[in-house]
């Protein structure tokens, strides 16, 4: 026995281990396959996987303008010829870089220790681009405030945070079919892929074109325009070739069942991606560039927040407030549950029966918590990373990989200058291999009848189209009620006998809704506050005598009346 052996084997018989439920830990229900080793390289993984988050999150929201302003009148709607405002943004996307470190590592250590899940949160990509572009407005020209569009966050937060306490946005979890969910788990991994072929975040051989949208790129940097469009070299950059490469070092690392595959792929990408004078550099010899490469050499550095901490203003009385604020709440709440609930297929603890997963209602709890504390910060809202999806697979089950990611964050605080010059050449390899494995779940769909297939496959075409987890969700539940009330209206008019040839093979999504009633979705430990037993759906799967139950018995006997009829209908 070698001395990792030795220490996961110490490990797992440990308090932690009891705690993390470590495979060999002695706890009443193990992670399959969870070793304190491959949590480690897992938590790590995930960490280097969407590391990117640090700079981005802070350049997106920095062109909010923050709280810096100048006098418009003088200086134009955008204060661009204001050296002062100016100046005040460089301090301003410091304290961003801080703040996006800060939260992630609050968020991430909570995930893991309390809910128990390698799910890392940080700042919301998608999110934090309609809080600085649509709410707030290129340097400060919309219609809300920086201070009054972080109130509207924090309000989300604590909404979420009551939905969770009393089962409601479990409740409406429970209510998205079997099929669709499966579906996310599918649309996110093209929606990961999608990420990673493009230039912003992956390998950029996906380039954007006026004619066809998108189309084959490739080309060096100095090619592209404002908008990222290849004007000539197709597939002559080598940032892409090595991005390709680097995909194919990982499949073959991966094929061989090689430990740390997908690390060492990304550590090796941006290792020759960091010298300077190559045709792959990080950091080629432009103003920007030369930024990018004196921070980058700086290795230690530490920048306290000034300018955006608790920087509230609660004025509630504009519409445009509200609007942003329920905008904020139905894309997070489709964004983060979606993520989540694909995250917990992937990984291989979605319980089938109850299509929930363990830890779900902290998991819940801890996202709209760090909502809100996240506000504080200065931050956009907070949501789950599809990124997690690299930690999972590299074999990542508890939250200790979740709490490893954190302490990642914690130490960028310091080593901001290295993790923020991971080049998108180097992530996007891993967000490709990623969202290959994703797709593994799509055999599950229930293909054969079209009202669960259409409206699944509607989510996975338009996560990846729509550019949005929420919006693909939006879809695909919209089609799904319009398709199956219309059948299921037209099978009660006619008493059973006008109906779909195959209408037997559909899912049976009202009886699961249904089984358990409202409090199988409150969390156990506000049923113990309050001196009841908690109810689960299989409580009620294993034991259809119990008085809590009983809805189930209705279920079970409308059902049987509905196969009747569906043998009747088939039969005519």
């Amino acid at each position: 026995m070698g001395w990792i052996d030795t220490l996961n084997t110490f490990v797992a018989c440990s308090a932690v281990g009891r705690w993390f439920r470590l495979e060999g830990s002695g706890a009443k229900v193990e992670r399959p396959g969870s070793k304190f080793s491959i949590e480690l390289r897992a938590g790590l993984t995930t960490f280097v996987a969407m590391a990117y988050i640090i700079s981005t999150n802070a350049l997106i929201l920095t062109d909010s303008g923050g709280t810096c302003d100048c006098d418009r009148e003088l200086y134009g709607a955008t204060c661009a010829t204001d050296p002062a405002y100016t100046k005040c943004l460089q301090g301003l996307k410091l304290d961003l870089i801080t703040a996006t470190c800060a939260i992630s590592c609050l968020a991430c250590i909570l995930m893991g220790a309390l809910a128990n899940l390698p799910i890392a949160l940080a700042p919301g990509m998608g999110l934090n681009a309609y809080f600085a572009y649509t709410v707030v407005g290129y340097h400060g020209t919309g219609k809300v405030s920086y201070r009054n569009a972080l109130a509207a966050v924090c309000i989300e937060g604590i909404i979420f945070f009551i939905l969770s306490v009393v089962g409601l946005r479990q409740w409406f979890a429970r209510l998205i079919p079997v099929s669709l969910k499966t579906a996310t788990a599918a649309g996110i991994g093209i929606y990961l892929s999608f990420i990673g072929l493009q230039s912003a975040a992956g390998i950029g051989l996906i380039t954007g074109s006026p004619a066809t949208l998108v189309e084959l790129g490739g080309c060096p940097p100095q090619y592209r325009d404002a908008n990222n469009v290849c004007k000539g070299h197709h597939m002559e950059g080598g940032p892409t070739w090595l991005g390709i490469l680097g995909l194919m070092l990982i499949g073959t690392m991966l094929l061989y069942r090689l430990k740390g595959a997908i690390l060492i792929g990304i550590a090796l990408v941006a290792i020759i991606s960091w010298p300077r004078p190559t045709s792959v550099t990080y950091f080629p010899y432009t103003p920007a560039g030369t930024d990018a490469f004196n921070f980058f050499k700086k290795v230690v550095t530490f920048h306290p927040i000034e300018s955006t901490l608790n920087q509230f203003h609660w004025d509630l009385s504009s519409g445009e407030v509200w609007i942003a604020l329920i905008t904020f709440l139905y894309v997070d709440i489709l964004d983060c549950t979606g993520t989540m609930f694909s995250m917990a297929k992937f990984g291989g603890y979605m319980d089938e029966r109850t299509q929930d997963f363990e830890g779900s209602s902290m998991a819940f709890l801890v996202d709209s918590s760090s909502i809100a504390i996240g506000s504080a910060f200065g931050c956009s809202p907070l949501t789950a990373f599809i990124e997690s999806g690299a930690g999972i697979a590299e074999g990542g089950r508890t939250g200790i990989t979740t709490i490893v990611t954190g302490v990642m964050f914690f130490i960028a605080l310091f080593f901001a200058p290295i993790f923020a010059s991971f080049p998108p050449w180097a992530t996007g390899p891993a967000l490709i291999t990623v969202g290959s494995m994703m797709m593994q779940n799509v055999v599950q769909i229930n293909w054969k009848y079209i009202g669960d297939g259409l409206p699944a496959f509607i989510t996975i075409i338009m996560i990846p189209f729509g550019y949005s987890i929420g919006y693909g969700l939006i879809a695909g539940i919209g089609s799904f009620i319009f398709i199956n009330s219309s059948v299921n209206l037209i099978h009660r008019m006619s008493g059973g006998r006008i109906a779909p040839p195959n209408y037997a093979e559909r899912d049976d999504w009202l009886g699961f809704v249904t089984r358990g009633g409202f409090k199988s979705n409150i969390p156990p430990w506000i049923m113990r506050l309050f001196g009841k037993q908690p109810v689960s759906i299989g409580d009620c799967d294993e034991s259809n005598n119990s008085d809590m139950c009983a809805s189930n018995d209705t279920s079970s006997e409308l059902k049987e009346v509905t196969v009747s009829r569906d043998q009747h209908a088939h039969q005519i």
